[in-house]
C-alpha cells in the first residue's frame, strides 16, 4: 500500500472546497528529492521548449498584461544561478514526465475522493514546478482550475481573495478571463489589500486555491520551490461556460444576471454555449 502524502481534515474540505482558502498538511513532500535543483535542471531539459517559462523576479504586485521582462539567461543558468539572479521560473505541464505525474497524481488521488464526495466529477489533472529567487514577486492573477500549492522548499505568503469578492473582480473581469484570455495578470489597487487573506506557506505545507480566486504571491528570503496540483470539474467548466455566455450577451448590449445567481439559468447557458462550441469545433475540424 502506497504511503499516504497528504494528510486533510474531511470537514475542512466539505466546508471550504472552492469557496476559500485552505491549509492541508504535506510532510513527505518537504525537501522532496524530485524537486532538488539538478533533478529539476534535468527536468527542463526534457520538457518541451513552450513548457518551461523564466523571467526577472523584481516585478510589481500590478505588473501590466505585457509579457514579463526576461532575466538575460537560459533555463539551465536561472535554475543553478536561481539563488542570486533575482528570477522566478515555471516549468509547466510536468504530468508530461513519468516521475513528476506519480506525485502528482499519488497527491490527486488522496484528494478527488473528497470532491466526488461532494458530486463532483473530475479531469483534466495538470501539474506545475514554480522556482523562484528569494524576495520575488508573482503578479496578481487568477486562475482557472481547481489548485493546491504544495511548497517543497523555502517559503512564501500568498495575499489570496475569496473567488466572490466582486469589489477585487467584477463580473466582466471574469466574462473576459474566460471567453478571451490574453493574459494571467488582473488590475491591481493597494486598497483591495483591506480584505485579502494572508497565508504564509512553509514546507510540508500546501494551500487550497479556489477557481479564480484572485492572488498575488511574496516570496521568503530563501530559494522557494513550489509544487502546483491542478484538476478541473464539472462545476468549474459549467461556470465558465457560463461565463463565456454572458461576454456574448454583454456584447450584445444586454445586462446578464450574474454567474451563481440563478443556478438553473446558468446551468442552460453552460448547455447552449458548450452545443454551440462543440458545433464550431466540428466545422473547424471539417474545414481542416
Amino acid at each position: 500500500m502506497r504511503n499516504s502524502l497528504l494528510r486533510l481534515e474531511p470537514g475542512l474540505f466539505d466546508a471550504y472546497f472552492d469557496r476559500k482558502p485552505f491549509y492541508v498538511s504535506t510532510p513527505a513532500m518537504a525537501d522532496h528529492p524530485l524537486f532538488g535543483i539538478e533533478r529539476l535542471v534535468a527536468l527542463a531539459r526534457r520538457l518541451p521548449e513552450p513548457y518551461v517559462e523564466y523571467n526577472a523576479g523584481a516585478l510589481p504586485v500590478n505588473a501590466s498584461a505585457g509579457p514579463s521582462p526576461r532575466n538575460g539567461l537560459d533555463a539551465e543558468e536561472t535554475l543553478r544561478r536561481i539563488e542570486q539572479c533575482g528570477s522566478w521560473m515555471v516549468l509547466k505541464r510536468v504530468e508530461q514526465d513519468p516521475e513528476y505525474r506519480a506525485v502528482m497524481d499519488a497527491l490527486l488521488d488522496e484528494l478527488e475522493p473528497h470532491a466526488r464526495r461532494r458530486g463532483l466529477a473530475c479531469f483534466d489533472r495538470q501539474a506545475f514546478v514554480f522556482v523562484s529567487s528569494p524576495g520575488s514577486v508573482t503578479p496578481f492573477h487568477m486562475d482557472p482550475e481547481h489548485n493546491f500549492l504544495i511548497q517543497v522548499r523555502g517559503t512564501k505568503t500568498v495575499h489570496l481573495w475569496d473567488p466572490d469578492d466582486r469589489y477585487v473582480v467584477r463580473e466582466e473581469d471574469l466574462e473576459t478571463f474566460h471567453a478571451a484570455f490574453k493574459h494571467r495578470n488582473l488590475a491591481y489597487r493597494s486598497e483591495f489589500e483591506h480584505t485579502a487573506h494572508r497565508l504564509h506557506l512553509t514546507p510540508g505545507q500546501g494551500l487550497h486555491f479556489p477557481v479564480t480566486a484572485p492572488h498575488w504571491v511574496m516570496n521568503g528570503n530563501a530559494v522557494s520551490v513550489s509544487f502546483s496540483i491542478t484538476f478541473r470539474s464539472n462545476a468549474s467548466r459549467r461556470r465558465e461556460l457560463a461565463h463565456r455566455a454572458n461576454s456574448r450577451l454583454r456584447r450584445l448590449g444586454l445586462t446578464p444576471r450574474p454567474v451563481g445567481a440563478q443556478p438553473w439559468v446558468d446551468g442552460a447557458k453552460a448547455l447552449a454555449t458548450g452545443a454551440l462550441l462543440g458545433v464550431r469545433d466540428a466545422v473547424k475540424r471539417h474545414r481542416s
